[in-house]
């Protein structure tokens, strides 16, 4: 890697949201699967084994940045699945099988897409809380009748209450 590559790939990683180091860290998990896979298919042991143990640390790096505090249900069936994906690329190594490697591939690909859905929708979203900020709400909610629950003026997003 050249000083300007480098550089760029630091201040790419240094000026990430949490989502989008996430997203760099799956991007990194295929591309070193795809190594490894490349490695037994040429018979180069050494580069199968570089990309493999590069790949297995981004998942354990995926792994261990996992909050159980926020989602106890999603991080278990995460750490499961990184957890099978390590296993598999383990047994890849021993075995020298591609077949082993190219299903860790499909699932971090999944996984990559599923992520970036998720970032997609979430920027979705703070664009359109951002628009609310302005006033959005308010005007809305001066423009719906107290007794009606339904909005004359066009509600925009957010909330209802039926309970009150």
């Amino acid at each position: 890697m050249t000083n300007g590559s480098q550089a760029y790939l630091k201040t790419k990683v240094l000026t990430a949201s949490p989502a989008e180091l996430r997203l760099m860290l799956i991007d990194g998990a295929i591309r070193f699967s795809e190594q490894a896979r490349r490695g037994y298919e040429r018979r180069d042991f050494e580069a199968a084994f570089d990309g493999t143990t590069k790949a297995q640390a981004i998942l354990m790096e995926l792994l261990n940045s996992l909050r159980p505090d926020q989602s106890p249900e999603l991080c278990k069936r995460l750490s499961a699945l990184y957890t099978f994906m390590y296993n598999r690329l383990v047994a890849a190594s021993s075995a020298k099988d591609t077949a082993l490697v190219d299903e860790v591939i499909e699932l971090l690909r999944f996984e990559r897409e599923t992520w970036s859905m998720c970032m997609g929708e979430l920027a979705r979203e703070n664009h359109a809380a951002a628009g609310m900020r302005g006033g959005a709400i308010g005007a809305a909610a001066a423009a719906v009748p107290s007794k009606n629950p339904t909005p004359a003026g066009g509600l925009i997003g957010g909330r209802v209450s039926i309970s009150g």
